[in-house]
């Protein structure tokens, strides 16, 4: 016989698929074990009540264990946090003051350099206008020496010379 006879290809199928393999398929087994075996158990009903009162005890103690753990992690990690943000705020206000202090200096130099530039032109301004009145001056007095010399006479020309 072939192997491949045994399998009829129009045969239908069944998939198996699993889902839940967490802690909570883990929990749900774990009470249906419990209370099968408190079912079965072989003892008397006064035993297996202070076995649940044990068993209860212990669970409480470890919950309040896990609790206790979970809100000191909790605490640390916020204590870090803050921490981190504290420090981060102190960096932005350290690097805000440094800044201020940088433009405050820029704008007091940029303030000195503009005065030192107005000096300086100012001080053209009087040197250009010193030369202006110097040579106004000088052809000024061109022109009153040519109109003196047009005055003059021709007579008084040919004396001097």
């Amino acid at each position: 016989m072939r192997r491949d006879e045994d399998y009829d290809v129009d045969e239908p199928y069944v998939v198996i698929e699993r889902r839940g393999t967490g802690a909570g398929t883990f929990l749900v087994g774990l009470a249906i074990g419990a209370g099968l075996a408190l079912l079965y158990a072989p003892r008397s009903g006064e035993e297996t009540r202070r076995e649940i009162q044990r068993g209860a005890r212990r669970v409480r103690a470890a919950a309040r264990g896990a609790a206790e753990d979970i809100s000191d992690s909790v605490v640390d990690h916020y204590e870090q946090a803050k921490r981190n943000v504290e420090d981060r705020l102190e960096l932005a206000r350290n690097t805000l003051e440094f800044r201020k202090r940088q433009a405050a200096e820029a704008i007091r130099a940029g303030r000195e350099a503009a005065q030192q530039a107005r000096d300086e032109l100012e001080a053209r301004i009087a040197e250009t206008k010193a030369a202006y009145h110097a040579g106004a001056e000088v052809v000024r007095a061109d022109r009153r020496n040519a109109a003196d010399a047009d005055a003059e006479s021709p007579a008084d020309r040919a004396q001097s010379e």
